[in-house]
């Protein structure tokens, strides 16, 4: 049996959406978002800076969203969610599932610890304006990639378990314009899917 240790509005729910996606049984240990729960003994015992989301898969013990994500696709999806190495999407799709920590998620990780994470006597409105700008720039070839696409590579893949949730973040952020209407729709897209409620309900 899976097991996913799991905190509200973190990365920790694109892991429920893709198990949710594969239809896998697993067991989700629901922590609170806040340092008693995340920096006990216990916790750090899983991930030693204290942090979600971890994956227990019997011995395999896992603390990285994007190995999450690529382990449970290559041991459990059968396939799914995936091209074929040989095939001409490959590359694209390796692409676009690395800029998601790569590119977007650094400024959005700024943004949060700007606008939430710190108290207001600490907040430096210089570098949320740019982590905003950056992250605005970040979104703008992910719009073009999708222009007249449905998913990122071809069918729904882990590259859209991904960026696709990078992309819900940065839209509640404020950070996609309305001009880029790809990305509005690719979101409103993703959202419908059950799975993905799922996953940012959990």
């Amino acid at each position: 049996m899976l097991i996913l240790h799991h905190a509200p509005n973190s990365r920790a729910g694109r892991i429920v959406w893709l198990l949710e996606e594969l239809g896998l049984e697993y067991e989700l240990n629901r922590m609170e978002f806040h340092p008693k729960a995340l920096k006990s003994e216990e916790h750090r015992a899983r991930h030693p800076l204290g942090r979600v989301p971890v994956l227990e898969d019997g011995d395999v013990l896992l603390y990285e969203s994007g190995a999450i994500v690529e382990y449970i696709i290559a041991r459990h999806s059968d396939g799914a969610l995936k091209p074929a190495v040989d095939s001409p999407e490959f590359p694209e799709y390796l692409q676009w599932f690395h800029y998601c920590e790569g590119m977007v998620m650094p400024p959005v990780n700024t943004i949060v610890v700007q606008t939430i994470l710190l108290p207001p006597e600490r907040r430096n409105d210089e570098a949320l304006s740019q982590a905003q700008k950056l992250l605005t720039k970040a979104v703008e070839p992910v719009d073009e990639a999708l222009d007249g696409r449905e998913y990122l590579v071809g069918d729904f893949s882990g590259a859209d378990i991904m960026l696709g949730h990078a992309l819900y973040m940065s839209r509640r952020l404020g950070c996609v314009p309305e001009a880029l209407t790809n990305v509005h729709r690719y979101v409103e897209r993703i959202e419908q899917r059950p799975a993905f409620q799922t996953g940012i309900s959990a």
